[in-house]
């Protein structure tokens, strides 16, 4: 985490940076990042859903909530637990980026490279990860799993 802190502290030498975290699955891994940034920062978040219940995103993405904090002119730093078919992500960065952030940088701690559409590459990866569905540490099945100290597959 000091590594994945560090480079994100000298990708961001001045301005405002807002932290938005990608809710639920990403407020382990967002918490324990943003005390390894070592800069002002501010954070907020975001709640999509794409999955339910299923294993497999719906491609349907649902806004739940959406920040109250303005972004306009800021760094944005999304942070997302994983990137795996990138259809959230790619909704997400097209309506932050209408937004006019000063920049929208990616974060996420894990990274199944099966994203062929992304059009805004993750900047930041804290793990490469297998095509299998994984729980612990944030991520879910069906609002399980989450509070496991460690990453592991359902299968």
């Amino acid at each position: 985490m000091k590594a994945l802190g560090d480079e994100i502290t000298a990708a961001y030498p001045d301005g405002e940076l807002l932290v938005l975290g990608l809710l639920k699955g990403s407020f382990i891994f967002l918490s324990d990042l943003v005390r390894a940034i070592h800069r002002p920062l501010q954070v907020d978040f975001l709640v999509a859903s794409s999955y339910g219940d299923a294993m497999v995103s719906s491609g349907m993405v649902r806004l739940l909530y959406d920040p109250e904090t303005q972004l306009e002119g800021k760094h944005i730093l999304l942070v997302e637990d994983i990137v795996d078919s990138g259809r959230t992500l790619q909704q997400l960065v097209e309506l932050l980026g209408e937004r006019k952030p000063r920049s929208l940088g990616i974060c996420a701690l894990l990274h199944k490279h099966i994203a062929s559409h992304l059009k805004h590459p993750v900047r930041f990866v804290g793990f490469d990860a297998p095509h299998e569905f994984l729980v612990g540490y944030g991520l879910d099945h069906a609002e399980n799993f989450r509070h496991l100290p460690y990453v592991a597959s359902l299968q």
